[in-house]
């Protein structure tokens, strides 16, 4: 086994001289660059290239097919080869395939599949590469599968079995950056094998670096050295790492701590298609008012992850509450704390067949790449579905499924940490809220005391840029006869502005604000915040985390009223 193989080329190897196999699939980081030789040798080249003139460098014929440029090869004698034995062919069967090749995917397997069996009977060694594999046997339901795509189908299936094709040194290896746009029959085939083509990780990252540029260049072109540039780029394949390199040297902009994060930020945001949007802010959690329990409580994760325990940090977090409560902003502050990037997801629903499980493989693989990374789920209890769903030919369901498996996977313990946010976490599914993915539930409510209110509004305030003649608390604040919202505190401020200016003022006084704030009517929806905050009491997993007037209710009663409130709501 050639130790300077990445991993996922001597697993590779591994399986296919087990010799039960021929048929293969890569997915995931394909069309990235690949490290190849070793030594003064050492390069890295793309993947086809690498597949040909490396890891097949032996075999007698290369060949390789895609619907673009239809059958390629190798070298020009391996096509040499492949022509006469298509002018035999032509001579009998009276064909002009010697000529014009065929571009279709069922008549160039026919003409290959010839080709293959007089040379396999020959001794010939062959390896057939297709090129963007989910275009050829798409993953389609049978029912709605064109004839062209069933008989290819067939084709690769056949092979994978055929008794010459096992007992000869032949291999199909198909290329695919998501496993799930390719027809489910081929990937469930015994015959086949999937194999996934990680995004580098830090120290190959790093070998990268040290091969692109000498010590003396780099000090040139970076002012972040060059461990930390290997660190900081997590989520970036080597072709992203070089684009960075190319910026620094071409254009003279030396890459700064500010400008590959940036950079990174892009680069990640367009390979992700979109779907993955980062949350930039440089809040901490000393810009959240109230909540002083739990901030203390994510403190403490912040402390174990950066002394390294990521193993006794939970898999994930549900933080509920009722609406206006802050869950988002306490999330995003999280992320300002630790220091970690934070990602939100954006729709990665389609309504074409195997994008949406595509799209959410993608999605996947990048967090992978990118740990440590915490990623937030707004509205869970609507984003994320449930395992039960039906109506789109079980779409909902298999992204559930992905999700559920993602956020259970252990290794990614303190690497992946995921925020569900919602403010009805009864309508979540279980699987989702079950110890082992969304561990720790928190829960925020309104301000309880003086204190806290007092401090949201300071806090809220500075947020409005709202500015008084005099300092002064309103006196609604301090009685605390109306429960504010931290969305509630920051429209009846920007009310109390918009009064001033609408009176020619630049300052809010004391009895202005007074009368805004006896003016001002919380849209109230009572019945429906009590159930949003009898939810949350029921799911927090921590008796510490809730207020003082919650700790003692006894769950039987609060459950009760809970479905009476439900009941009123429809």
């Amino acid at each position: 086994m050639l130790d300077y193989y990445p991993g996922w080329a001597r697993e590779f190897a591994k399986k296919y001289l087990s010799r039960t196999l021929n048929q293969f699939i890569l997915h995931g980081n394909v069309h990235d660059l690949v490290p190849a030789g070793e030594g003064d040798g050492r390069n890295f080249i793309r993947l086809k290239t690498f597949l040909a003139e490396d890891f097949f460098g032996a075999r007698d014929i290369v060949i390789f097919y895609d619907r673009s440029s239809g059958i390629y090869f190798r070298d020009e004698e391996s096509q040499r080869d492949f022509s006469l034995a298509l002018s035999g062919r032509d001579t009998i069967a009276g064909t002009n395939y010697s000529k014009k090749l065929p571009k279709d995917p069922v008549g160039a397997f026919s003409v290959l599949e010839q080709y293959f069996r007089i040379r396999l009977d020959q001794q010939k060694s062959v390896a057939f590469i297709v090129d963007f594999s989910e275009t050829i046997v798409p993953a389609n339901e049978a029912g709605s599968t064109g004839s062209e795509d069933r008989n290819a189908l067939v084709y690769l299936l056949k092979w994978a079995h055929d008794s010459l094709f096992l007992a000869s040194d032949f291999t199909t290896v198909l290329i695919t950056e998501n496993l799930s746009d390719v027809n489910r029959n081929l990937i469930q085939n015994p015959y086949s094998s999937e194999i996934r083509i990680p995004l580098p990780d830090e120290d190959e990252r790093l070998e990268y670096l040290a091969h692109e540029t000498d010590p003396d260049e780099f000090e040139k072109i970076s002012d972040v050295p060059k461990p930390v540039v290997a660190q900081m780029a997590a989520g970036l394949g080597y072709l992203k790492l070089k684009s960075i390199l190319s910026n620094a040297r071409e254009n003279e902009e030396k890459i700064t701590f500010s400008s590959l994060t940036e950079t990174k930020k892009e680069l990640i945001e367009a390979e992700a298609y979109g779907l993955l949007e980062f949350v930039s802010t440089e809040r901490t959690l000393d810009h959240v008012a109230g909540h002083h329990s739990v901030k203390e409580h994510l403190r403490d994760a912040v402390e174990a992850l950066k002394n390294g325990r990521r193993d006794v940090l939970p898999m994930g977090y549900l933080v509920c509450g009722p609406v206006g409560t802050g869950k988002t902003f306490l999330v995003t502050c999280f992320s300002g704390e630790v220091g970690v990037p934070m990602v939100k997801l954006k729709n990665f629903r389609s309504q074409w067949q195997g994008v949406t499980e595509g799209n959410l493989e993608k999605i996947l693989n990048l967090l992978r790449a990118m740990a440590p990374v915490a990623v937030m789920i707004d509205e869970a209890d609507a984003y994320l579905g449930n395992r039960s769903a039906s109506g789109d030919s079980g779409v909902s369901s298999r992204v559930f499924s992905q999700i559920a498996t993602a956020m259970s996977d252990t290794s990614n313990r303190g690497r992946i940490i995921w925020f569900l946010m919602t403010a009805r976490p009864d309508l979540m599914p279980v699987d989702l809220k079950r110890q082992g993915r969304a561990e720790e539930h928190i829960a925020l409510f309104p301000p309880e005391s003086e204190e806290e209110r007092v401090e949201l509004y300071e806090v809220m305030k500075k947020k409005t840029g709202l500015k008084m003649s005099e300092p002064y608390i309103p006196k609604a604040v301090r009685k605390g006869s109306v429960r504010y919202s931290g969305a509630d505190m920051e429209a009846a401020l920007t009310r109390a502005k918009f009064r001033a200016a609408s009176a020619g003022k630049t300052e809010v006084d004391p009895d202005m604000l007074d009368e805004v704030f006896d003016d001002f009517l919380p849209p109230t929806y009572p019945e429906e915040v009590e159930l949003q905050t009898l939810a949350a009491v029921i799911e927090c997993t921590s008796r510490a985390l809730l207020p003082e007037r919650f700790r003692n209710l006894g769950r039987d009663k609060v459950l009760k009223r809970m479905e009476q409130l439900k009941k009123t709501a429809r």
